[in-house]
C-alpha cells in the first residue's frame, strides 16, 4: 500500500501523547521525520518513537524531497509563517487548532496554500470520528425534534503551570484559542450556518499575562438557536457536548476528548434513553487516513480548509465581546 510520508515541525506533547502514535498506526502513513530548532532533541524523539530521521531545524525537514507532508503542533503564533513555509515547499499540511491568531491571518494561509496546491487542514480530530456523523444523521431524522439549543463545555486547571505557553498572550494564549474552539467549532458543525452574535464574559488574570483563563458565553445562531458555553484553563476538569431539541437530548461525554473506551452517545427522548457506540476509534487515526486520502484524491475533505476562517471569525467576535464586555455581532 502506497504511503504519506509525514514529517512534524516541533516535538509539542500533542505529538507524542496522539499525533505520532495514531500516523504510526494509520493505514496511509509514514512518519519519515521530526524536527526541531534542538538537534539533540530531535534526535531523542526520533529514537523514543523510531522515526528514520531528525533535523536541527525546521527549515531542514521541509527541504527534504522525501517529506509529503507536515503536521504543526507550533504555538498559535508560529502556525501561519511555518504553514507558509511548508507550502512553498510543497508540502501538504495539517496544523494544529486554531489555525492561525485571527481570521485575517487565517484567510491569508488558506489563499497561500490553494494557490500553492496544497492541502490543509485544521487539526479538529474529534470531527473525524465515527459519532460526530451519527449525531447529524439523529438531528436530521427529527428523533429530538426541533432544534433549541447546545450546550458546550471544555475546562481544565493548568494555572500552576507558569511559562506554559498557552499563558502567553503574544503567543495566542488563552482559554478560547486553546479549548473554547471545541464547543465553538462543534456548534457551527452541527448548525451548518454561520453565527449570527455573540456575548463572553471572561476572567483575564494578571498572573497569566493578561490571557484568558475562563470564559462563558453565548452564541446566536439564525433560527433561534444558542450554544451557551464555557472554557477555561483555570477549572476543574469538565468535557461534554448536550444538544437540546423539543423531543429529547443528545450528550457526548467525553465529548472533545472521545477514546476508545468511552465514544459513545447518549439519546434520550422522554423517558427512553438508549447508546449508539461504543465505536471504538482513534479520533486521531481516523483523522491521519483522512488527510492523506484527500491528497491523493480519493475523498473530497469533510471540512474544506475555509471553515477555519469561519472559526477564527467567531473566536475574534468572542475576544472583542469579553474585552469590551458588550454584545459583538459577526458580520
Amino acid at each position: 500500500m502506497k504511503r504519506l510520508r509525514w514529517g512534524i515541525l516541533g516535538c509539542a506533547a500533542i505529538a507524542d501523547r496522539a499525533v505520532i502514535p495514531a500516523i504510526q498506526a494509520s493505514e496511509t502513513g509514514e512518519l519519515l521525520g521530526i524536527a526541531s530548532r534542538d538537534e539533540k532533541k530531535a534526535r531523542d524523539k526520533a529514537e523514543q518513537f523510531g522515526i528514520p530521521r531528525s533535523y536541527g531545524s525546521y527549515e531542514a525537514l521541509l527541504a527534504d524531497p522525501d517529506i509529503d507532508a507536515v503536521y504543526i503542533p507550533l504555538p498559535n503564533h508560529l502556525h501561519k509563517q511555518w504553514t507558509i513555509a511548508a507550502a512553498k515547499a510543497g508540502k501538504h499540511i495539517l496544523c494544529e487548532k486554531p489555525l492561525a491568531l485571527n481570521a485575517v491571518e487565517a484567510q491569508e494561509m488558506v489563499d497561500y496554500c490553494k494557490e500553492a496546491g496544497v492541502h490543509l487542514a485544521e487539526a479538529f480530530m474529534y470531527r473525524h470520528h465515527p459519532r460526530i456523523a451519527k449525531v447529524k444523521e439523529i438531528i436530521a431524522s427529527g428523533e429530538i425534534g426541533e432544534l433549541r439549543g447546545i450546550r458546550g463545555v471544555f475546562t481544565y486547571n493548568a494555572a500552576s503551570s507558569k511559562g506554559d505557553i498557552r499563558q502567553v498572550k503574544e503567543w495566542g494564549g488563552g482559554a478560547l484559542y486553546d479549548v473554547g474552539v471545541y464547543p465553538l467549532s462543534a456548534a457551527r458543525l452541527i448548525m451548518g450556518v454561520e453565527p449570527e452574535a455573540v456575548t463572553v464574559h471572561a476572567l483575564f488574570s494578571p498572573e497569566h499575562d493578561d490571557v484568558d483563563m475562563m470564559a462563558s458565553g453565548l452564541v446566536e445562531f439564525p433560527g433561534n438557536v444558542a450554544l451557551t458555553f464555557d472554557c477555561g484553563m483555570w477549572a476543574s476538569f469538565r468535557n461534554e457536548l448536550e444538544i437540546v431539541g423539543t423531543e429529547g437530548t443528545i450528550v457526548l461525554k467525553p465529548s472533545f476528548l472521545p477514546s476508545k473506551e468511552s465514544d459513545d452517545i447518549t439519546i434520550q427522548v422522554g423517558d427512553k434513553v438508549r447508546r449508539e457506540g461504543p465505536y471504538g476509534v482513534d479520533a486521531y487515526v481516523a483523522q491521519s487516513d483522512q488527510f492523506a486520502r484527500v491528497v491523493w484524491g480519493e475523498e473530497a475533505p469533510l471540512y474544506a480548509s475555509q471553515d477555519a476562517v469561519g472559526s477564527m471569525k467567531l473566536i475574534d467576535a468572542c475576544l472583542e465581546s469579553a474585552r469590551s464586555r458588550q454584545r459583538v455581532a459577526l458580520g
